[in-house]
């Protein structure tokens, strides 16, 4: 059964596109692979945080992970920070970088611009993510758009590794989902849908009440020409709608176009609003009961363990591999 790791930062309540891109297809794959689901929290250090709403974050993420369908049984969910080998292997995979390589990093560039100072985590962001992958010998790595340059460079360090010191990584592949991996704002189509987007109407949280969303929905920016149809490059705005209803109905696009070819975007829109409604409640409802229950750190205890397990057999060939410590007979 091929290796499949996926991590995400608790910096916030997760959109409704984290759950389109990323969750709900989650919970498809822990039927057919191997599943390792990280709550990256080590990540999230690499800007200040407050750590009281940190840990608020990790145990929020955790339980939404849960709730959106993950099951304890059939896939590894577990906290960065519980499996001390993702630190250590990530110093390792540091010394294996450049730091041209690091400079380079799209994301690196945006988050440090304009900055007086930015921490050296920020810099080598990317040997911790490559670290968090290779320890589990993953296979493929479902991202988004804007992590593919990091798993590129992921590929590079593995083979890096590889040729100097030993062949043991598994070289892993990216997994872009075909469909959903980029839920765009709601306020700005031509820019993907995010929790740390100033204006709050432009994404939908997970834990938003059925009155925000429905409103949150009914101001997305559209256009005029008032037709339901998807033509991304003209009509981002109703496109992007489209393509929400889609994905959480199960239905084609071109069948829900044809439901609305008498009808405007009032109507478009309050359905829209319905659907996801419908989708998040249920969702919202096993939240709330695993945030009141001692079964979440349960869960996230036993993930830790078999984490380790796993993370720590591979360190140990990174560390012989690299000849540190001593020759164990």
């Amino acid at each position: 059964m091929k290796t499949i790791f996926s991590g995400i930062q608790p910096s916030g309540t997760i959109t409704l596109g984290n759950y389109i891109g990323a969750m709900k297809q989650f919970v498809e794959l822990q039927e057919e692979y191997n599943c390792f689901f990280c709550i990256v929290d080590q990540h999230a250090i690499t800007v200040p945080q407050d750590r009281l709403v940190l840990r608020k974050n990790i145990r929020s993420l955790a339980a939404l992970y849960l709730a959106s369908g993950i099951d304890p049984e059939k896939a590894t969910l577990f906290i960065q920070s519980e499996v001390p080998a993702h630190a250590q292997a990530g110093w390792m995979m540091q010394c294996v970088a450049y730091i041209g390589e690091l400079e380079r990093m799209t994301q690196f560039k945006d988050k440090s611009a304009g900055k007086e100072a930015v921490s050296a985590g920020l810099l080598t962001y990317p040997p911790l993510m490559a670290a968090d992958i290779l320890l589990y010998k993953t296979d493929l790595v479902p991202v988004g758009e804007d992590q593919k340059q990091h798993l590129e460079l992921t590929r590079d360090l593995a083979e890096r590794f590889n040729r100097k010191y030993n062949d043991i990584f598994t070289i892993p592949e990216v997994r872009i989902p075909k469909v959903g991996a980029r839920i765009m704002s709601l306020q700005d189509p031509l820019k993907k849908m995010s929790k740390s987007d100033p204006n709050q109407k432009a994404y939908i949280s997970m834990l938003d009440d059925p009155k925000q969303i429905e409103k949150k929905i009914k101001s997305a920016v559209t256009d005029s020409e008032g037709i339901v149809r998807y033509d991304k490059e003209n009509k981002p705005g109703i496109s992007n709608l489209l393509s929400i209803y889609s994905i959480l109905t199960g239905r084609a696009v071109a069948d829900i176009e044809q439901d609305y070819e008498n009808k405007g975007y009032g109507d478009f829109k309050q359905d829209v609003a319905q659907v996801v409604i419908g989708s998040i409640e249920p969702i919202q409802t096993k939240y709330y009961n695993l945030m009141e229950s001692s079964e979440l750190d349960d869960i996230l205890d036993h993930g830790a363990e078999k984490a380790n397990r796993a993370a720590g057999k591979m360190l140990a060939k990174m560390e012989n591999a690299m000849g540190l410590g001593r020759k164990r007979r």
